[in-house]
This record gives structure tokens, C-alpha cells and sequence, in this order.
């Protein structure tokens, strides 16, 4: 499924999706964790979230299995929609 999400997801050791993301300001960063955040609550899928000043870096991965279902690429796919709006 890696290559029906952006091309910006990379996979960590081979269970893990990894982006980053670049922002304007450490407002607009923490806007779009807050979207992150309300998207993954409703899917009840959370990921790893870090805020660098204007860098937002999600890794996606399932506990469980530990490892990469197709709910981390769902929820890939959706956070990216977030980012380009």
C-alpha cells in the first residue's frame, strides 16, 4: 500500500511510516496536530506525534502487530488530505 500514499511517507525499519511536515509558523504547526489529533480520535488509530517549531513529524505504526497494517496507510492518507488544506 506504500505506493498509494505521498511519496513522503518513508517506512522505518520496516514497521513504521514516518513524514514530516513544514509549516509557516508554530501556530499553523500546532493547527494541524489539532486536526491530526481529532482525525486519529475518530479512527481510533493514534499515532506518534512531534512538534518542531514549524515541523510536525507523525509516525503511524500498530501496536499490536507491531508492525504496518492498512490502517496506518488509511490513516496516512487522511492526515495528508489535512496538510494540503
Amino acid at each position: 500500500m506504500l505506493a498509494q500514499i505521498n511519496s513522503a511517507w518513508e517506512v522505518i525499519d520496516d514497521k513504521k511510516l514516518r513524514r514530516t511536515y513544514e509549516f509557516h509558523t508554530f501556530m499553523d504547526s500546532i493547527g494541524f496536530v489539532n486536526k491530526v489529533a481529532a482525525t486519529a480520535e475518530a479512527e481510533g488509530h493514534h499515532p506518534d506525534i512531534q512538534i518542531h517549531y514549524k515541523q510536525v513529524i507523525i509516525e503511524l505504526w500498530t501496536f499490536k502487530i507491531d508492525g504496518l497494517f492498512d490502517n496506518d496507510f488509511i490513516l496516512a492518507a487522511k492526515i495528508d488530505e489535512l496538510a494540503s488544506k
